[in-house]
């Protein structure tokens, strides 16, 4: 039986490297994480989208 860890509410905005691709763990509006993994150059295309949202 696999352990379960208590859910801890948000938590911050994080970014871990794990094996080859990144881990993006987002807070979401109503409570929770939404953890996406990507890839290094779908983090690129992630920077460069949101660079340009923001200019």
């Amino acid at each position: 039986m696999a352990a379960q860890k208590p859910r801890t509410g948000d938590g911050p905005l994080e970014v871990t490297k794990e094996g080859r691709g990144m881990v993006l763990r987002l807070p979401v509006e109503g409570g929770g994480r939404l953890v996406i993994e990507i890839s290094p150059d779908e983090a690129k295309d992630l920077q460069d989208t949101l660079a340009a949202a923001l200019a």
